[in-house]
C-alpha cells in the first residue's frame, strides 16, 4: 500500500531582479556583472530544497541566463547528476508586452522532477485580462503568472502565483489585487479546486503594509495571509525592508515584496486555519563586500510545511 505524506517541506523564494537596462542608475552595475551574483543567491538558497522561485522584472535574455546557470549547476552536482535530465529547472511565464517574449516576465521556476505542471496561464491585470493591456492609472502593463503543480511523491497540489504590480498607479494596484483574489476563487471553485492543498503568491506589490494592494490582499476576508506575520523573532532572519535602490535614489528603503500564503478562512485565529506550518522567514542581503548590488530589491524566502487537507 502506497503511503502518502501528510505534509511536505517547501521553500518559496521571490525576488525582483531588476531588468537588464541599457541605462543603469548611479550605483547600478550592468546585468553581466550582476548575473553571477544573483545566480549564486538562487543556487545557494534552493540547493537540496523542494523550492519554487518567483521572479519579477525578468527580460527574455535574463531568463535564458538564469535557467542555463541553474541547470548547469544541477548537471554538475554529484547529488543530482545521476538522476533524470528532468532534474533541471523549468519555468512558466511570458513577456508582458506581447504574451510571448517582449517585455518583463514574472516567471515561476520549478523542477519538473519534483513537481508536475497541471495547468498554467498569464493574466493581465487590466480590464481586458486575456490580452496584453493596461488599465486605470497604470504606467506599465502588469501581469500575474499562475500555475497548478502537483508534487510527484506526496501528491499535494499547490496554486502558485508570481506578480509585479504597478509602481505609480494606486487604483491599478487596488484593482489588480482584486483580480488576483478573483482568480484564486476561480481556481478553488474550478476543476482543480478539490485537490488544491495550498496557495502562495510571491511578488513585488509596490505597496507597503498600509497601502491599497497589501490591505486588499491580506484583509480579514481574503484567503491570503502575509507569511511574515506568522513567524516570531526566533524564525525571522535578515532585514525588514525589501527595496533598497542602488544607494543614490534619495528615498528610504521600504517593504514592498511579499510571500502571501493561503487559503485562509475568515476568522480571528492567529493562522486563520492555514494549511501551512511556517518554519522560517528571511529577507536576504543584496550586497556584500564587493559593493555590487545584485538587484535594487532583496529576496524574500519562506520555509513552510504544507499539510494535507484530506
Amino acid at each position: 500500500m502506497k503511503v502518502v505524506a501528510t505534509e511536505i517541506p517547501l521553500r518559496v523564494l521571490t525576488h525582483n531582479i531588476r531588468y537588464a537596462t541599457t541605462s543603469p542608475f548611479k550605483g547600478e552595475r550592468p546585468w553581466e556583472e550582476r548575473a553571477p551574483r544573483l545566480l549564486n543567491e538562487l543556487r545557494y538558497n534552493t540547493r537540496n530544497q523542494d523550492a519554487f522561485i518567483c521572479l519579477q522584472e525578468v527580460l527574455d535574455n535574463q531568463l535564458i541566463d538564469i535557467l542555463s546557470g541553474l541547470n548547469a549547476s544541477d548537471s554538475t552536482n554529484p547529488a543530482t547528476a545521476s538522476k533524470s535530465p528532468n532534474q533541471t529547472w523549468a519555468y512558466i511565464g511570458v513577456g508582458r508586452d506581447d504574451g510571448y517574449k517582449a517585455g518583463e516576465y514574472s516567471p515561476i521556476l520549478y523542477r519538473p522532477s519534483v513537481w508536475e505542471l497541471r495547468h498554467w496561464e498569464t493574466v493581465w491585470l487590466s480590464e481586458t485580462p486575456e490580452v496584453p493591456s493596461k488599465s486605470w492609472d497604470a504606467a506599465s502593463i502588469r501581469i500575474v503568472t499562475i500555475g497548478v503543480f502537483t508534487h510527484h511523491v506526496s501528491r499535494h497540489t499547490v496554486l502558485a502565483m508570481s506578480t509585479h504590480l504597478d509602481d505609480q498607479g494606486s487604483r491599478s494596484r487596488y484593482e489588480a489585487a482584486h483580480i488576483i483574489l478573483r482568480k484564486i476563487e476561480e481556481y478553488r471553485n474550478g476543476r482543480f479546486g478539490n485537490i488544491i492543498s495550498g496557495v502562495f503568491l510571491g511578488g513585488d506589490l509596490n505597496s507597503e503594509a498600509t497601502q491599497e494592494a497589501y490591505t486588499v490582499l491580506t484583509a480579514s476576508t481574503s484567503p491570503l495571509v502575509d507569511s511574515a506575520s506568522l513567524v516570531d523573532t526566533t524564525d525571522y532572519y535578515g532585514n525588514q525592508t525589501t527595496w533598497t535602490g542602488f544607494g543614490y535614489e534619495g528615498q528610504p528603503p521600504t517593504r514592498i515584496d511579499y510571500v502571501l500564503l493561503g487559503p485562509a478562512v475568515p476568522d480571528q485565529s492567529p493562522d486563520r486555519g492555514l494549511p501551512w506550518g511556517i518554519e522560517g522567514y528571511a529577507v536576504l542581503p543584496n550586497r556584500f563586500d564587493d559593493g555590487v548590488f545584485n538587484s535594487d530589491h532583496r529576496a524574500v524566502v519562506v520555509d513552510a510545511k504544507l499539510r494535507s487537507p484530506f
